[in-house]
């Protein structure tokens, strides 16, 4: 198994691609840590890997509260003695089809702050234990909206936000690769089955005429689904990726050609 002996943390992990990334992680070996702001949603996916064979904590964290993610970042080491793998993928807010003459400054910034901060408090919180031990990896989480130069395409502060995501991811990986730690970040396109129980009112199409079009934009003709992320990170996560650091893994389905 990947991650055999390893313990991770995931931060979102009663959403979408939290949970898909967090069974990936037990699926694979790891003891994991599920933190969200929604107890229920988290414990949901607790069940599941736990009905599994896997084993699992869960824990109400707000991701944007930086007390509470050095307090649970404490206990989680306190308590399993060491973090290996820290991964966010908590919401963070955007607005998006609306052109920006259009839009406020608050919308705007809404998901930059976000997603910024909550990166920022989460991988350093990680951070401060992985490099005591000299060991590490910290992935975080854009979306294909980085590169999303279109015409009539609106999407507000959400890529700015994943730009700003993606240099944060680097900056961390220049800074703390010397202290042995591996900082990397995941990319993926939009994922419709992630869509289900989503509120899609005031979207520009319906989802179907959405999945339709990613597919047609994309080099594969295919969607990139939650297992994609999932397994990426895992491999991301594990020792098979020691020599990977500073990078976007581009989860795309060729929608976006770095």
């Amino acid at each position: 198994m990947l991650l055999e002996n390893k313990n991770a943390v995931i931060y979102g992990a009663g959403g979408a691609i939290g949970g898909a990334v967090a069974r990936a992680f037990a699926r694979e070996g790891a003891r994991v840590f599920l933190a969200g702001r929604t107890l229920a949603k988290v414990e949901a996916v607790a069940g599941e890997i736990s009905a599994a064979g896997g084993t699992v904590e869960s824990a109400e964290v707000d991701a944007l509260d930086e007390r509470a993610v050095e307090k649970h970042i404490g206990k989680v080491v306190e308590q399993a003695g060491r973090i290996d793998v820290s991964f966010n993928a908590i919401s963070i807010r955007d607005v998006q089809l609306t052109p920006l003459v259009e839009m406020s400054r608050e919308d705007f910034m809404s998901p930059i702050m976000t997603g910024t901060t909550t990166h920022l408090l989460t991988a350093r919180a990680a951070a401060r234990h992985m490099v005591t031990q000299g060991s590490g990896v910290i992935l975080t989480l854009s979306a294909s909206a980085v590169r999303a130069y279109v015409p009539g395409v609106y999407v507000g502060g959400f890529g700015v936000a994943c730009v700003a995501i993606e240099a944060l991811t680097k900056q961390f990986a220049a800074e703390l690769g010397p202290r042995g730690v591996r900082v990397n970040c995941l990319r993926p396109e939009g994922i419709p089955e992630s869509w289900e129980g989503v509120s899609t009112e005031g979207w520009s199409a319906p989802t179907e005429e959405v999945e339709a079009a990613l597919k047609d934009r994309s080099l594969l003709g295919r969607v990139t689904t939650l297992a994609d992320v999932g397994n990426a990170a895992a491999f991301m996560a594990s020792n098979r990726a020691g020599a990977m650091t500073g990078i976007v893994v581009n989860l795309t389905s060729g929608t976006v050609v770095d």
